[in-house]
């Protein structure tokens, strides 16, 4: 199978950000993705962002134009968080982003009426309906499509770290969980999902297409839900291991270090460097352990199974990475990585805030709503992580 890699500025930044609509006086999902998006199609036509529906019918996402800045599409995304909130603040609808609901039931979702949503439900069956979950995915340029599965083998290295500062799914169905991300483990139980397949060039990936579609597996490339995968259409790397981000400021943050990263290792290839890897079961290891523990997992490092507190790791990295984010234009973002260590990850803030309240997971959604309206509404945000 021939699969053509779109010509692509190298690290331009593109972002989706998978929102959940909740209803204003319970806090649970609300089923209204269909009304909601039915009043913007108009409104939002011509406008650099989309807002488009999910596989349930509680969930909207909001995606970004090219950005040639991580600034460029956190605008973006701030404007088309606020146009959405021009149909749901009429409607008692709250918006919220976490990788999981805390108290939300599967079975009292409905799924979006469209082909391929039914086609993965009769396929995946309980698995399927139970993926109450919610990610971001940050799209970054690259040139050349022979850098594209090296880069995507050495970002696996640092899955872990994003994982980490983006995990928040302590809670799934009502129940603490004891992971930090129960996403991750969950998602990956969808076929084709989970950690890239070590595959060294694009004809090794064109193959692996092959197998999997004459073999019935899927259906086309779009369905490849790696942890990390090349986005053939857009020509671009396309990080999808993170839990959804519960503010603004923090999936500025994060897309910083993926477009930093990305830079990174294209200026080691560029150098004619072998791209840094470590064994595929280190790599699964590291998932779990950050899925587990978040921000306080030991993760393994290189090849000789060096193992650092995956926090302190990304301070190292922020330290010597800075100047890359400082020529990207995109380090006051980046800086935000700081602020994500300092006060806890999602994860984190969600269970001080269940613990205050005796357990009580309604307040729980009530502190992810108001940290949602707090970030994405106001653009001085950035400029408040400083020059």
């Amino acid at each position: 199978m021939t699969v053509t890699f779109a010509p692509s500025a190298r690290s331009t930044v593109g972002l989706e950000w998978e929102v959940m609509l909740a209803d204003g006086a319970t806090g649970d999902l609300a089923p209204r993705a269909g009304e909601v998006l039915a009043e913007l199609t108009e409104t939002a036509a011509g406008e650099r962002f989309t807002v488009t529906g999910e596989l349930l019918t509680n969930t909207i996402e909001v995606t970004s134009g090219v950005g040639a800045t991580v600034a460029d599409a956190v605008h973006d995304i701030a404007d088309a968080v606020g146009r959405v909130r021009t149909a749901t603040d009429p409607r008692n609808i709250e918006l919220l982003c976490a990788g999981s609901h805390p108290f939300a039931q599967w079975y009292r979702q409905e799924v979006t009426d469209k082909t391929r949503y039914h086609k993965l439900i009769e396929r995946t069956q309980w698995w399927g309906r139970n993926m109450m979950i919610w990610g971001i995915h940050v799209h970054v340029g690259v040139e050349d499509v022979a850098k594209v599965l090296p880069i995507v083998n050495a970002l696996s290295v640092y899955l872990p770290h994003l994982q980490a500062l983006s995990a928040s799914s302590p809670f799934w169905a009502g129940e603490r969980t004891g992971y930090a991300s129960n996403r991750a483990l969950v998602f990956q139980q969808l076929p084709t999902a989970g950690l890239p397949w070590p595959l060294e060039d694009w004809a090794q990936f064109e193959s692996y297409l092959d197998d999997m579609v004459r073999t019935g597996v899927m259906e086309d490339v779009s369905e490849v839900r790696w942890d990390v995968r090349p986005a053939p259409r857009w020509g671009t790397i396309e990080v999808r291991a993170c839990d959804g981000m519960s503010t603004l400021p923090e999936l500025a943050a994060v897309a910083a270090f993926v477009q930093v990263l990305v830079e990174h290792l294209s200026r080691q290839w560029d150098e004619g460097r072998t791209l840094p890897t470590i064994p595929p079961w280190f790599l699964r290891e590291n998932k779990w352990r950050a899925a587990r523990y978040g921000l306080g997992a030991f993760v393994i490092v290189d090849r000789d199974g060096t193992q650092r507190l995956v926090s302190d790791h990304v301070r190292e990295l922020a330290e010597r990475l800075r100047p890359i984010a400082v020529e990207l234009r995109c380090v006051r973002e980046f800086d935000g990585l700081h602020a994500i260590l300092a006060q806890g990850a999602s994860y984190a803030r969600q269970l001080v805030v269940a613990d205050a309240a005796d357990g009580d997971l309604g307040e729980v959604v009530r502190h992810l709503i108001r940290e949602f309206r707090a970030g994405p509404t106001l653009r001085d945000h950035l400029a408040s992580l400083g020059e």
